[in-house]
């Protein structure tokens, strides 16, 4: 639950420059920590958002970081490695290596 009342607050916040991929309707955010009341789904089991054109920002952002990835194993996004020069600073987060 912390979780999620921390992504709603971070919303705001942009998304990670080195996130990549897409949505791919696992539904898997949409069930933390308890089920959507806006998610739901086809006859082939996919999953949808019955609000998806005036979803909140939590929602549309997540994962906005690489820490609020929580749903890794099912989720389309990923995040890259970001390189960094010595003495410089990067504010981009860094997924560690699998």
């Amino acid at each position: 639950m912390k979780a999620k009342i921390r992504r709603t607050l971070t919303s705001i916040l942009p998304v990670a420059a080195n996130r990549r991929g897409a949505c791919n309707n696992c539904g898997a955010c949409c069930k933390l920590p308890t089920p959507c009341r806006f998610l739901g789904y086809k006859a082939s089991g996919e999953s949808y958002c019955l609000i998806y054109k005036i979803r909140p920002l939590n929602c549309r952002k997540y994962p906005r970081t690489a820490s609020e990835l929580i749903t890794a194993d099912t989720c389309g996004f990923t995040f890259e490695s970001v390189d960094v020069a010595p003495g410089t600073f990067d504010p981009r987060p860094v997924t560690s290596e699998s």
